[in-house]
């Protein structure tokens, strides 16, 4: 079970975004995820005319390590890390390690 899912709100915890906010866009793999609002860079891309594409300077969101984000808890209003949990109907849940909480109401 992945302990990162996308619509999740995360706190990025390291490097030049560090306190910010976001929501995952999606997962590109395994350790990279895509979140709202957090590591843009400006790209230089040449014009393309088969896709109707102009040239020029893009602003884009590229993948951070999931490694520098962490779900945030409502309850605490803070960052948190999640565990697994396994329910007596032999569901799995996600919980935060910090108050126990069932991430996924």
């Amino acid at each position: 079970m992945n302990k990162m899912r996308k619509g999740d709100a995360v706190i990025v915890i390291s490097g030049k975004d560090k306190g910010k906010r976001g929501t995952v866009t999606s997962r590109v793999d395994a350790t990279r995820v895509l979140v709202e609002g957090v590591n843009r860079v400006k790209k230089h891309v040449k014009p393309n005319p088969n896709k109707g594409q102009q040239g020029g300077i893009v602003e884009q969101e590229m993948p951070i390590q999931i490694s520098n984000v962490a779900l945030f808890n409502p309850g605490t209003q803070k960052a948190d890390r999640v565990g697994i949990k396994t329910l007596e109907d032999g569901r799995k849940v996600r919980v935060f390690k910090g108050n126990g909480e069932v991430v996924d109401a």
